[in-house]
């Protein structure tokens, strides 16, 4: 008899359906369904469960759950609903995703570097006007968040010959980064950033890292990239920096809440760009193939994949 792997998620019906539809074709052996299908005498029988972005009330019907494998890297709301719990929780590690967001770094960076903003603006205004060009090797990029992503990102920037630091929870020895950490390091690196890029997990402890405190540590006409999570930075001190000038762009990803309200006053900020949570999509195919790979290791080993540390968050 086959084992029921229910896939778990908030996702639009099309999204869930591609999923599922995948899913199945890769584990044969396993009866993959949506929650919706299963039966409350399901719910004991049930030991793995697939999610993206799911209902935590549904995962915890699952009363006799070992692990959840999430096919997202972001598992903040996962951690905060089974912390003192015994489910173990996988996220993706994919390194197509390491690629794809290596590459929005990059061209947002440029984008920022190369003042594209600037020039958005003067088209507007029918104002023809050159700014100043400074070479990358004038500038410094600097990282809050030196995981997978931050390494794979601080790596393109170097080949594009762009001044690298970053900022973690410990210490890190990459090749041609300069590494800083604890609250005193994060000021001095602050203090010499032109660009910031956050790429940090969101946990108790990062949320509303950049405040009103830390915003004003950022050397005055610095940029920020926030392709980690909204709450990683408060808006409205954000806002008050763009306002006056301390910051000169902000190119936001991610917002607390999402969809962005239309009311937002984020959307028609001069200052800053809003994109719709794009920088580093799930691939469905390379995603899939590390899931299943999980799975079938874990019904022919009864080992669970390396799992998050639910004290950390990440």
């Amino acid at each position: 008899m086959k084992s029921i792997v229910p896939f778990i998620s908030m996702l639009p019906k099309a999204d869930i359906d591609q999923w599922l539809k995948i899913l199945k074709k890769k584990l044969p052996k396993e009866r993959i369904v949506k929650f919706s299908s299963l039966k409350k005498s399901d719910y004991k029988k049930i030991d793995v469960a697939i999610v993206a972005n799911p209902n935590p009330t549904e995962v915890k019907k699952l009363v006799n759950l070992k692990w959840i494998q999430s096919v997202w890297v972001g598992v903040e709301k996962l951690v905060e609903s089974f912390k003192g719990e015994r489910v173990k929780i996988v996220r993706l590690i994919d390194p197509e995703m390491n690629r794809t967001m290596s590459e929005a770094v990059l061209s947002w960076v440029l984008y920022l570097h190369r003042d594209m903003h600037f020039y958005q603006v003067q088209q507007n205004k029918r104002v023809w006007k050159e700014s100043d060009y400074i070479k990358p090797s004038k500038k410094v990029v600097s990282f809050i968040g030196l995981g997978e992503l931050g390494v794979a990102s601080a790596t393109k920037l170097i080949l594009n010959n762009f001044n690298v630091c970053g900022w973690s929870r410990g210490k890190k020895n990459i090749s041609k980064v300069k590494s800083f950490t604890g609250e005193l390091g994060l000021k001095k690196m602050l203090k010499q950033t032109d660009i910031l890029v956050c790429l940090i997990p969101l946990t108790r402890k990062t949320k509303y890292l950049l405040n009103h405190k830390t915003l004003s540590y950022l050397k005055r006409g610095a940029s920020i990239i926030n392709f980690a999570r909204g709450a990683i930075i408060n808006a409205k001190d954000l806002v008050k920096n763009l306002n006056s000038g301390r910051i000169k762009h902000a190119v936001l990803d991610v917002f607390e809440q999402e969809p962005l309200p239309k009311k937002s006053i984020l959307w028609k900020h001069k200052n800053i760009t809003v994109l719709p949570h794009i920088s580093a999509h799930t691939d469905v195919d390379t995603a899939s193939d590390i899931v299943c790979k999980n799975i079938k290791s874990y019904r022919l080993t009864s080992k669970i994949p390396k799992s998050v540390d639910l004290k950390r968050g990440y």
